[in-house]
């Protein structure tokens, strides 16, 4: 009796690890990302985090001995190609149900003058560009046999509503290379839904809202929402999305956004 339980235990464990799902972040050290890592791992899923830093950020180091079954914490920088491949290549044999595009810069909330109009340094628009634009695209190429190879098949880039063109709200002013880099990637996004919409892959944009994260340090203003509330709705979108749904924009308590 107690071999059989045993035996019954065991194939339990194992139907379960054969279920389990997977979900890569990036930029999951702190804000967006990090709390992205903490629910997901919360609803048991394998989260590959990761961080652009030369060694584990402490915040993700907290949470991988929290769940060290779960949480696997590796180095890609989004604007390397060659760390993107490289990471590509580790994990070939891994099946990844959704691919996260999260990583990104918005520049100083509290130096607004780089992004304005009469002070732009334009030489910040290509590192706004490659990062928060061409990284995801690379990403996604680099990553799309991963996804092909799960069961949810879907990926996701987190955007902006201050990239919207038809936007009817009020946005940030100034912010001009933030924004141009998030229309930029909506544009890559719409283009890899088309493309990949034949192999059963969903790829979705969302808008987070406006999250407060730890960048932001003391600022503070109306509607400002804190990041459990953000992602919780995310990743409900994200749990409810289909086929049909790719190419789409939400926002994150599941409002169509215009482009």
């Amino acid at each position: 009796m107690r071999l059989t339980l045993f035996a019954a235990a065991i194939a339990a464990f194992v139907a379960t690890s054969a279920d389990a799902k997977t979900v890569l972040i990036t930029g999951s050290n702190s804000g967006i990302g990090l709390e992205f890592a903490k629910q997901y791992a919360a609803k048991g899923w394998d989260v590959i985090a990761t961080h652009r830093r030369s060694e584990a950020p402490e915040s993700l180091k907290t949470l991988l001995a929290k769940h060290p079954d779960l949480i696997h914490i590796e180095t890609m920088d989004v604007s390397n190609h060659e760390q993107i491949d490289a990471l590509a290549a580790k994990l070939s044999d891994t099946a990844i149900d959704v691919l996260i595009n999260n990583a990104g810069i918005t520049g100083d909330f509290r130096n607004p003058a780089p992004q304005s109009f009469g002070t732009l340094a334009y030489d910040d628009w290509e590192n706004f560009m490659r990062i928060n634009a061409l990284g995801p695209l690379k990403i996604s190429e680099a990553f799309a046999p991963h996804v092909k190879a799960s069961e949810d098949k879907k990926i996701v880039a987190v955007s902006s509503l201050a990239g919207s063109f038809g936007f009817k709200g009020p946005t940030m002013p100034g912010g001009y290379w933030y924004k141009v880099s998030k229309v930029t990637l909506n544009g890559y996004m719409k283009n890899v839904a088309n493309d990949l919409k034949g192999d059963g892959v969903t790829v979705a944009l969302l808008s987070p809202g406006q999250v407060k994260v730890e960048k932001m340090g003391n600022v503070n203003f109306p509607g400002l929402i804190e990041p459990s509330e953000s992602i919780g709705g995310m990743i409900s979108i994200i749990d409810g999305l289909t086929i049909e749904d790719s190419g789409a924009y939400y926002s994150y308590d599941g409002k169509p956004q215009p482009f």
